[in-house]
């Protein structure tokens, strides 16, 4: 005798979708280069504080300084994803591709946020953050901060290295070069008064795209291992984040290093509403009509660029 087959119900099915997500984890480069908020309006306004003012020697009283504000807006977008499956395969004995299906749907709320980031990233060389430059840009300026540059190029033939590659595919050597070039350039950065803004940063993020990945880990294993992905060099806490959305953005000679220890990161995620499920189930007039059932994911949020100043793009040539 053969066993009965259990039809699935939506019910099931929606069960299969949070089991999913409760055991998923946000990519862990999300957290480390932006920062978190959530939204209760169609859109936020931030606020962009000149930094406090430095101590000096008591001369004559004190002298109060003011705050003055640059702006930024980021306006909630909605967005959705909607599967349809069709009753006939809740019927069957379909409950491996369906949890596949529902796993694979539970994901991409997930990395929702790791695609709409990594597009602020790979726009970064012609779109303008709070200071008015581009993101990324060799001229930006506020304050008494000079002129600054957080977009460099790496001429690899001239670094000492004891075998050379090309721009595409430079050696490991000619990797964890650029890669400290970036970080010392980070350290260069002054704010509005003219103080080191990176003066204590020590932890940092280098996000390569997959080209450039095994130069990059090759280069940096020469490096005491300090966890999965992540190294440390002359104090420095390193990790690597190979991003394939940036091969499929273009990107072939190039990578980013982020500061992910300061309390103000270069990315800002602004959420409305976490993604929710709706499902248009086996009693609705959808299924009678359509012999199916909907589910529909839906949620409103957005991102924005936060401090320039914790990232470095870097070009090799």
């Amino acid at each position: 005798m053969s066993a009965t087959r259990e039809t699935l119900s939506s019910r099931a099915v929606v069960g299969m979708y949070y089991e999913r997500l409760q055991a998923l984890v946000a990519a862990a480069w999300i957290d480390a280069v932006s920062n978190y908020f959530t939204s209760d309006q169609p859109s936020e306004e931030y606020a962009w504080l000149n930094m406090p003012p430095t101590l000096r020697e008591w001369i004559g009283g004190r002298h109060a300084k003011g705050l003055t504000a640059n702006g930024i807006e980021i306006k909630n977008r909605h967005f959705e994803a909607t599967m349809e499956i069709l009753l006939r395969d809740l019927r069957r004995d379909k409950t491996g591709q369906l949890r596949t299906r529902m796993s694979e749907f539970a994901e991409r709320g997930l990395t929702h946020f790791a695609s709409l980031l990594s597009t602020l990233i790979v726009n970064g060389e012609s779109t303008v953050c709070y200071d008015g430059q581009y993101f990324f840009d060799t001229d930006h300026s506020e304050g008494a901060s000079g002129s600054q540059s957080n977009d460099i190029t790496t001429d690899i033939s001239a670094l000492p290295a004891s075998v050379h590659g090309a721009a595409t595919a430079p050696s490991p050597e000619e990797m964890q070069q650029a890669i400290l070039k970036s970080i010392a350039q980070m350290h260069t950065l002054v704010d509005d008064q003219g103080e080191p803004i990176n003066e204590l940063a020590s932890q940092f993020l280098v996000m390569v795209p997959v080209g450039l990945s095994d130069a990059a880990r090759s280069g940096l294993s020469t490096a005491r291992v300090a966890g999965p992905s992540t190294f440390d060099i002359d104090g420095m806490s390193i990790r690597l984040a190979v991003n394939p959305r940036l091969t499929a953005a273009g990107w072939t000679d190039k990578f980013a290093t982020f500061r992910t220890d300061g309390s103000v990161k270069p990315l800002i995620r602004q959420e409305e509403t976490k993604p929710t499920l709706k499902v248009k189930d086996e009693n609705s007039e959808f299924a009678f009509d359509n012999d199916a059932i909907q589910l529909g994911l839906d949620t409103w949020r957005n991102v924005g660029y936060g401090r320039w100043q914790g990232a470095v793009l870097n070009t090799l040539v």
